[in-house]
């Protein structure tokens, strides 16, 4: 059986949405989605379903696909794509535009993250925020980034040295009224006070 068939698992649904005018007019494969699902699904040990976007760089199309992923039961709602400096990159205004909280602590770590590999971090301007009783983040746009983003980074013995922005997530996720997420360690650890944790079950 596997653990995402276990029945104690809440079932969670996501919504993935990456934000590129040249991939959604098809004249390249877009990459975000694919890295997004296939890193959730190693993260997580819940089922999950999955509400998957490919829109272009316009600020109302992305704040409507936010609202209506919402709208539809998504928990967590991750981006990737239109967070630069650039004039067609309005991920963030679209974000922000559909906000009740801002969040803006895992915009300071995808920053200190992202400063470890390359100067121009300080040009992102990914933004997290919550609507009703989601919880939505802009991540890079590159597949790598995304990875190191959401896990983290390791030293060459798997110890720690950063912590990567999932694993405050699900913890976020419990006090805003969404499903228990359960993620595996391996990938990446979250983190709950002691009072958050519910009992292992097998």
């Amino acid at each position: 059986m596997k653990s995402s068939d276990i029945p104690h698992l809440d079932a969670i649904r996501i919504g993935i949405v990456s934000i590129s005018d040249r991939a959604a007019a098809g004249v390249y494969q877009d990459q975000g989605l694919p890295a997004l699902q296939s890193w959730l699904t190693l993260a997580l040990k819940n089922a999950i379903t999955f509400e998957a976007r490919l829109i272009p760089d316009e600020q109302d199309i992305i704040s409507a696909t936010l609202i209506d992923l919402v709208n539809a039961g998504c928990a967590l709602v991750l981006t990737t794509g239109g967070t630069g400096p650039a004039l067609r990159d309005v991920t963030p205004e679209a974000t922000l535009a559909v906000a009740h909280k801002e969040m803006p602590g895992f915009g300071e770590q995808m920053r200190q993250i992202s400063l470890r590999f390359v100067p121009t971090a300080i040009l992102s301007r990914q933004v997290a925020v919550i609507r009703d009783k989601s919880l939505i983040i802009n991540l890079p746009g590159q597949p790598k980034a995304i990875a190191e983003t959401l896990e983290g980074l390791r030293d060459t013995d798997g110890k720690s040295l950063v912590n990567g922005i999932f694993s405050a997530v699900p913890y976020c996720v419990d006090l805003i009224g969404g499903p228990y997420m359960e993620c595996n360690d391996a990938v990446c650890k979250a983190f709950r006070p002691k009072s958050a944790l519910r009992p292992a079950r097998v």
